[in-house]
């Protein structure tokens, strides 16, 4: 994989460049070059690590905590994403308790 414009990373992996620049800011990743038009650049395993924060962040992990995990051990990791999924289902059960409450109000009207 060659290197890669920031517009064409945030295509890539549905971020905004205001993420990417979060995530630079943060110390998580940073461009690898530039080209001759002043456009940062991103290499193959940059791409991968923004990829790889973009979904930490779709799961519900703050940058925080992304800091903390994306370079832990994987063993380390396995409590974490444990925990993080205990915490979705919650989410996922009073979500769905939520919307039988609105199909009923939606049934009485």
């Amino acid at each position: 994989m060659q290197e890669t414009t920031l517009r064409e990373v945030c295509v890539k992996y549905e971020v905004s460049r205001r993420a990417v620049q979060g995530y630079e800011k943060a110390g998580l990743v940073k461009a690898t070059g530039k080209n001759k038009m002043g456009h940062l650049l991103y290499d193959a395993a940059a791409q991968e690590r923004i990829g790889t924060i973009s979904m930490y962040q779709k799961m519900g992990f703050s940058i925080k905590e992304i800091k903390v995990i994306i370079d832990a051990p994987q063993i380390s990791v396995i409590p974490i994403l444990e925990n993080q999924m205990k915490k979705l289902k919650e989410e996922k059960r009073r979500i769905e308790e939520q919307m039988e409450i609105l199909c009923a109000l939606i049934q009485k009207r």
